[in-house]
């Protein structure tokens, strides 16, 4: 039994160990036969390129980016250069036989004087130019396809920057969640090069064409020129800062030989005035203050206060500043701007109607600065009221009215107010109890102010329908007008003369006589009167403005909107889309969002 068992065991082993060699050759023969196999070939993925005469031009394209550039990253442009090139065949465009175009020569010259516009030229790689093109001269056709394909999608997309820049401005106004678009008015920047600058007779021409041609943007761009030279010329001699707070006329004042010099160099002092023979502060020095208080917003009293001293001292590159970004502001504004029209200034704290010219300025009070910023956008004025009510808002109902209130029922009787439901129906001032205060509070009645001089809207109501729920309106304030900074309200804009600009929207209505809107405003009735035609309203915001005389006047950034678009525009290209002041609770200058209010706050 034993010797069997043995050969069996011996036969078994014998078995496995011939199938385990035959797997092994079967194993090997299959690899010999996948080694021999050859690979299935997958056809690489075609890009955008492929196929494409300038590749690499085609390259940097889909990429947006070109190291050559001041600032290379031009992902903000691809879509439009991938348009242009696409459409020419990824040829180029700004040279012919190995030299740049008259076209190309006559757009890099206003690259380079952009800085005329209020522009940064180096934007637009200003400074570069000059040195690509001499070293394009200086290569040999073999070798210069490459540099000239370069050189080509730098000036595309320069172009491009440029006319977009000088056309709609650098910064979108909804940037600053201001209520102006102007998307309307982008070019199709492609198409544009492609059918009026790569061919045209005068490329000149056609970039004048681009810039606002409204008055107020020339007459600014002229201004901005002029400061520009005053800033090269120097600040001349620093004035010493006063001993007192305030130099009065006929003070003793050592500053002022320099005072003199400062008022001349700034135009306020005619530039044949002798030079003053003492120390004394007067005589055409004085009259030379009070017309530079007059251009900076101040009272002009001939008295030199802080205000006025930190205005004489304002270094020139800031007034160059201050054009600059009221030239990116007018750049924001429709193209087909046209009269009548009213502009309302917030930090120059005015309003002016222009017909054909000016027809009249007067004062205004706008949102207080820290809390009710009036809010910068532009609509069209449709109707007036005459002797309005005001409704009261809530928050100011729940957080003023309602404390006076239960101080003192005689409160809303002695300030014409009447308690309303939401239907418009009065309740009685003898009925108000703790239960219609509680109503009160919870927004199930309304709070309205009657009809009259007393009425915080003042007896005439200016209404151009808006998400801000702004307008303009009179009022019993008028001590306020007397200050130089009238920056007072919760948003809404007062206006010094209500019933004069009633008359100004109603001229040519021969119905409405002047003598009939001072009936109006005195009777006793409410009335809206619809305007023939709407009348386009600017509320705009700028810390220079240049009068049709070409006097220039500037203003404090009460708002803090230069520092915004300062802040804004030191990033660089590109420029940023989203303002993180606005959509964050980081500290900074309040934005333009405090001022959208409910309900008509007029105050």
């Amino acid at each position: 039994m034993t010797r069997l068992a043995g050969y069996k065991f011996k036969l078994l082993r014998a078995v496995l160990l011939a199938a385990a060699a035959c797997l092994a050759c079967i194993a090997q023969r299959s690899m010999a036969q996948e080694t021999a196999t050859p690979p299935v070939s997958v056809p690489a993925a075609s890009t955008p390129c492929t196929g494409v005469p300038q590749a690499d031009l085609c390259a940097a394209i889909e990429a947006a980016t070109l190291a050559d550039l001041r600032w290379p990253n031009f992902g903000d442009y691809r879509k439009e250069v991938r348009d242009f090139y696409l459409a020419e065949g990824y040829s180029l465009v700004w040279s012919s036989q190995s030299q740049p175009t008259p076209q190309a020569l006559a757009l890099i010259a206003a690259l380079q004087n952009a800085d005329k516009k209020g522009l940064r030229s180096e934007d637009y790689d200003a400074s570069r130019w000059s040195e690509r093109l001499a070293r394009l001269a200086q290569l040999t056709p073999s070798a210069s396809s490459g540099e000239w394909a370069k050189f080509d999608l730098a000036l595309t997309v320069s172009a491009m920057r440029y006319i977009s820049d000088l056309h709609n401005g650098r910064i979108s106004p909804q940037y600053f969640e201001y209520g102006l678009d102007v998307a309307s008015k982008k070019y199709k920047l492609a198409e544009f090069l492609r059918t009026r600058v790569i061919a045209a007779q005068d490329v000149t021409l056609v970039l004048a064409k681009v810039e606002p041609s409204n008055p107020f943007y020339l007459r600014a761009r002229t201004a901005l020129e002029q400061y520009v030279a005053l800033a090269k010329s120097g600040e001349g001699e620093p004035l010493p800062v006063p001993a007192a707070d305030k130099i009065k006329p006929h003070d003793v004042y050592p500053g002022v030989p320099q005072l003199a010099k400062r008022l001349k160099l700034l135009g306020d002092l005619h530039p044949d005035a002798p030079a003053p023979a003492t120390n004394v502060y007067d005589g055409v020095l004085v009259k030379a203050v009070k017309h530079f208080q007059q251009r900076h917003g101040l009272t002009p009293d001939g008295i030199i206060d802080h205000d006025t001293f930190h205005q004489l001292v304002t270094p020139l590159s800031r007034r160059v500043e201050q054009l600059q970004f009221m030239l990116e502001r007018w750049r924001w504004l429709p193209s087909d701007l046209h009269t009548p029209m009213i502009v309302v200034n917030i930090p120059e704290f005015r309003l002016h109607a222009y017909r054909d010219r000016e027809t009249f300025t007067m004062k205004t009070v706008v949102g207080k600065a820290l809390e009710h910023q009036t809010p910068v956008f532009a609509d069209s004025m449709r109707f007036l009221i005459f002797r309005p009510y005001w409704n009261v808002p809530d928050s100011i109902v729940e957080k003023e009215l309602l404390p006076a209130i239960q101080k003192n029922k005689a409160y809303l009787d002695k300030h014409q107010y009447e308690v309303v439901t939401h239907q418009g129906e009065m309740i009685p001032s003898d009925k108000i109890n703790g239960k219609v205060l509680r109503q009160l509070k919870a927004k199930q009645l309304e709070v309205r102010q009657t009809p009259g001089p007393g009425n915080s809207l003042g007896l005439i109501k200016f209404v151009f329908p808006n998400h801000f729920d702004v307008y303009l309106h009179g009022t019993p304030e008028q001590r306020l007008f007397a200050r130089s900074r009238r920056d007072f309200s919760h948003g809404c804009v007062r206006v010094e003369n209500p019933e004069a600009l009633a008359a100004w929207l109603l001229h040519g209505n021969s119905e409405w006589t002047q003598e009939k809107i001072h009936t109006a405003i005195t009777g006793d009735a409410t009335m809206q009167v619809n305007l023939q035609h709407a009348v386009p309203v600017l509320i705009l915001y700028g810390t220079a403005s240049v009068e049709e005389n070409g006097e220039v006047h500037f203003f404090e950034d009460i708002y803090g909107h230069d520092a915004q678009l300062q802040s804004a525009l030191a990033s660089g290209l590109p420029y940023p889309t989203q303002n993180p002041v606005a959509s964050t609770n980081t500290p900074g200058p309040p934005t333009t969002n405090t001022a959208v209010r409910t309900n008509g706050n007029p105050n």
